[in-house]
Parts: C-alpha cells; structure tokens; sequence
C-alpha cells in the first residue's frame, strides 16, 4: 500500500474542518491511496500534480497530490473549486 504525507499546510488546513467534513476527506484519501491514478493529471504549469474531485456536502471540493515515488504520495492542498489553481501555483512556487 502507498504511503501518504501531508504537507503541513494541508495538516493545517485539515484540522480546521467539522467532523462529518473531516470524514468526507478522509474516504476521499482513502481512495486516492487505493489507485494513485484516479485524479487527473495536469499539464503545463502544474505538471506532476494530480487533482482529484470529490463531493463535500453540495460543494465540489479537490485534493492535489503528487506522486513522490512508486511507495510515496504527497497530498498538497485541498479546497473548493473557486480560486482552487490559483493558490496551488502560489503554494508549488
């Protein structure tokens, strides 16, 4: 099985959520940790990261990951659509 790392950003930003939140994510890691491929990879500026969607309540929410080696996935940043590229450049710069 793959292991995960969470960027401490992301540790942070996981803290903050409610509980049934909190579940939500962890069943979408869960599945990312099953089949790294499932999220898209991206090109161009991004290229290397994956992003994976998933259903937050009514939102559409994504994780961005990158795959470390064959053993080791990073998971990044996770948020909402809006503005969701926008702070991964910022926080991969």
């Amino acid at each position: 099985m793959i292991q995960i790392i969470a960027a401490p950003s992301f540790q942070r930003k996981a803290k903050k959520l409610r509980t049934p939140q909190r579940a939500h994510l962890n069943e979408a890691i869960q599945s990312i940790q099953r089949d790294p491929f499932l999220g898209e990879a991206k090109v161009g500026d991004l290229q290397g990261f994956f992003v994976y969607k998933f259903k937050f309540e009514a939102e559409q929410m994504l994780i961005a990951y990158k795959l470390i080696s064959d053993e080791v996935l990073k998971l990044l940043y996770f948020g909402p659509h809006e503005n969701f590229y926008r702070d991964l450049k910022r926080l991969t710069k």
